[in-house]
């Protein structure tokens, strides 16, 4: 039985400043999203792969719904043509929200924000606070030295086996999307994996 998939929260960077490729992938994840009917969650941005990726999902008449701190609103950093605009009074409150309305994540690359995001959702994975998939799009290598800390981490016991079944790695959007259904579902009474 497949997981059933509406909203997709993808954390990414909002950076202008970054090599194209990643912009490519955020462009063409978009796409994808909007196609099979699935709407994206994100923090709200105008720039970066953020704006760039809820561009492409309006685009392609997908919808879009931000969450993202009220003094980021008055700061402007918001994006303007959203389906949905959710302002939450701190990041906490973003963060949380983004997963609560979320049937799966997909992080792109990014910078701190990002991977603070992706990794406070593998340890809310980890406690058994988020049962639904975790997918890193690991655009032309980005996080590599990230997977290997984490496989370094395992292996010296600081994090148990299993729990590298937490999250699911891809190298295209496609491969990205398509993992959100076929990933386990996550157990929280026993914190492994169960059949679907």
């Amino acid at each position: 039985m497949n997981n059933v998939i509406k909203d997709v929260c993808v954390y990414c960077a909002s950076s202008t400043k970054i090599p194209s490729v990643y912009f490519d992938t955020a462009e063409r994840l978009g796409q994808l999203l909007a196609e099979q009917g699935i709407n994206l969650i994100n923090g709200a941005g105008r720039q970066g792969l953020m704006g760039r990726m809820s561009d492409a999902t309006l685009a392609c008449g997908g919808t879009v719904t931000g969450v993202i701190p009220h003094f980021m609103v008055e700061q402007g950093w918001h994006h303007h043509g959203l389906t949905r605009l959710i302002e939450t009074e701190t990041m906490h409150e973003r963060k949380q929200l983004m997963a609560e309305l979320s049937d799966g994540v997909i992080a792109l690359p990014g910078g701190c924000g990002t991977m603070e995001e992706l990794l406070e959702i593998i340890t809310w994975k980890q406690l058994g606070l988020y049962l639904n998939p975790i997918i890193i799009l690991n655009t032309d290598g980005f996080y590599d030295p990230l997977l290997t800390l984490l496989k370094q981490a395992i292996g010296q016991n600081f994090m148990r086996r299993e729990h590298e079944n937490i999250w699911q790695v891809a190298s295209t959007p496609e491969e990205a999307v398509d993992l959100l259904y076929v990933t386990p579902v996550w157990n929280k009474e026993i914190r492994k994996f169960a059949a679907v």
